[in-house]
């Protein structure tokens, strides 16, 4: 029965070689190719198509292309599943080991007493070509090894080959003496190095650092082991078979052989012979414990004073003293319901970080830029630099003074910076992906020293047209933009809109629209709404709510929720105790309460008595 092509083969080989892959429209690409091996350069050169099955290594000096099929039988890679591969049977006799043989390995620093261990010889009648058995745990002979030990480099096709059709097993198991530690490298002379230095049990992989087939023969035999070293050749500041084999062996204790112990040498072998066995005996003393991905030591980690820590405080007392202000590195996230002000609130923090002379950077995906600066400069030239006019239906409206948006143009310049919304359309195919908004957030962060960003909102800066793909791209950009707060060390306010359930409730966690990802991954999740109690909201129109607060963990819910007010006039939002803070030192200088509200920045704080003496009478005369 011939083989039929299948994708899910190629996969499955890439997998079994433990191969890094990528894929590329039609094309499994490889990072090295498992002939030549490739290098740093020349990566990606080896590549399958997924569609024909046809393979090709574009490194001039390997060149090597063909069939899938032939791929896997080169590597001894079975295809058929249900038809086990078989593999030859060898003859099991007494292996005569040949002088030829035990003065190579002399050469190589290998003594006669360690080539008659493990029984390695000559062909028959061919001297120069040195022969490695493979015993199985049992004793049995599997499988051979070849080695031409006058190679010539250009006129010889190969240095090594396998037995063809034999199985792939790890050479040295039955010479190993117990169950302690295993010391695996990458070449043969090189275990036969450690043995010959006093290692009890030391094996090497049948065909190089690419090829892991041995896997599923030696696998339940490995793992008998307390632990594994990790031996392989030490190229390009990189020790081979360390990743694969902690792959293949997630359950096992892993330890590698420190870079600085091969002593500027290649491998065990190379070390042998220039430095002796002491030094291959140190380097396996002193092989460390693999290191386990996105793990360190709690030492590593700074000893810090969270309150210390830099960031953005919101502008609203309560709120900053719950969460302590947005921490550069984090990601907030701010809800509300449509029409009740979140992006007020987000720009009133955008001109508070400003206030804290930090640069910042806004995108509006709903308000054009012009509507976004009008909001913003209310909130920053106060009451006094407002004026009130009024439409043809005798409502009022309100503009900033002719002479202070010059002065706002300066307070902006070089350190207030909003996205294009045109700038996808205009640019050019080719500058398209610089002009995207994580991109852009990246280049304005690194150029522009930007510390405060604020995102407003999830569902328009993510274009995605097929509903299904909604959930996962929302998940996706928050990962970025997570990822961009830590790598950039800055501080990231998104703002999104709730679910359509959320009418008529408390918002919270579960509120906000899309996956619940979301909320999972930002620091932070701040609510906006309107204040639905009748006993306060005549002087207080909305309340704020914390219902996720990583850091310092202060959730503020129900009765605990901020209270706070609205001007229409100076578009400000402020709490009771920012009121409260101003209004009394406003009051007790006879201040009135315009000037009051063209008061900005941060105040000392009074004392809680002498905030309950005078509000009371304050609090009836204040308005904003």
């Amino acid at each position: 029965m011939g083989y039929e092509y299948k994708v899910d083969d190629v996969l499955g080989f890439a997998s079994a070689m433990g191969c890094d892959t990528r894929h590329k429209g039609n094309e499994l690409e490889f990072r090295y190719c498992p002939y030549c091996g490739g290098n740093k350069k020349d990566q990606y050169t080896f590549s399958i198509n997924l569609e024909t099955g046809a393979y090709c290594c574009l490194r001039a000096s390997c060149g090597k292309q063909g069939h899938f099929v032939e791929l896997a039988r080169d590597f001894n890679y079975p295809l058929l599943d249900t038809q086990p591969k078989r593999y030859r049977r060898l003859p099991q006799r007494e292996i005569k080991v040949r002088e030829p043989a035990v003065e190579y390995l002399k050469t190589r620093g290998i003594s006669e007493a360690t080539a008659k261990k493990y029984k390695i010889t000559t062909q028959n009648g061919k001297d120069n070509i040195l022969v490695f058995p493979f015993y199985d745990e049992n004793g049995i002979m599997v499988a051979a090894k070849y080695r031409k030990t006058d190679f010539k480099k250009g006129v010889d096709k190969c240095k090594e080959w396998f037995e063809h059709d034999t199985k792939p097993i790890l050479f040295g198991m039955r010479q190993c003496e117990d169950f302690t530690q295993l010391v695996i490298t990458e070449g043969q002379l090189d275990s036969l190095a450690c043995a010959d230095s006093g290692v009890k049990n030391a094996v090497s992989v049948p065909n190089g650092a690419r090829g892991f087939t041995w896997v599923e023969h030696c696998y339940n035999w490995v793992m008998q082991f307390e632990e594994i070293i990790v031996f392989g050749d030490c190229e390009n500041n990189h020790i081979t078979l360390v990743d694969d084999i902690t792959k293949k062996f997630p359950k096992k204790k892993i330890k590698v052989v420190r870079m600085v112990d091969y002593l500027g040498e290649k491998d065990a072998n190379d070390i042998l012979r220039k430095y002796g066995k002491a030094a291959v005996l140190k380097a396996i003393e002193n092989a460390e414990l693999r290191p386990v991905s996105s793990v360190k030591s709690v030492a590593d980690a700074k000893s810090i004073n969270l309150s210390e820590l830099p960031k953005i405080r919101t502008g609203i007392y309560e709120l900053d003293k719950a969460i302590g202000g947005i921490y550069y590195g984090q990601v907030a996230l701010l809800t509300g319901k449509r029409g009740e002000g979140k992006s007020t609130l987000g720009s009133m923090i955008y001109k508070a970080a400003l206030e804290q002379d930090v640069s910042c950077f806004a995108y509006s995906g709903e308000l054009p830029d012009y509507h976004f600066r009008s909001w913003l400069d209310l909130q920053i030239a106060g009451r006094e630099n407002v004026i009130e006019k009024h439409n043809e239906y005798d409502e009022p409206y309100y503009v900033i003074a002719e002479n202070a948006v010059k002065v706002l143009d300066e307070y902006y310049n070089g350190r207030a910076y909003i996205y294009d919304n045109d700038a996808l359309y205009t640019a050019s195919d080719e500058d398209k992906e610089q002009v995207m908004l994580l991109k852009t957030i990246e280049r304005v962060a690194r150029q522009y020293d930007v510390k405060f960003v604020l995102l407003d909102n999830l569902m328009t800066a993510i274009d995605v047209s097929d509903s299904d793909e909604l959930f996962n791209s929302q998940r996706e950009f928050v990962k970025k933009v997570k990822s961009l707060a830590r790598e950039l060390n800055i501080a990231i306010l998104l703002i999104a809109h709730p679910k359509k359930e959320s009418k008529g409730t408390e918002l919270n966690n579960d509120s906000v629209s899309g996956t619940s990802d979301i909320t999972n991954l930002v620091d932070v999740v701040i609510t906006y709404s309107k204040n639905d109690d009748t006993a306060t909201n005549d002087l207080f129109q909305s309340v704020i709510g914390v219902t996720k607060n990583r850091l310092t963990g202060k959730i503020l819910t129900g009765k605990k929720r901020i209270l706070v007010k609205y001007s229409s006039c100076t578009k400000r939002i402020a709490c009771m105790k920012d009121d409260i803070d101003h209004v009394s030192k406003c009051f007790m200088k006879k201040t009135s309460a315009t000037e009051f509200a063209d008061l900005s920045g941060f105040v000392d704080l009074l004392s809680d008595d002498e905030v309950e003496q005078v509000f009371d009478e304050a609090a009836k005369k204040f308005t904003l």
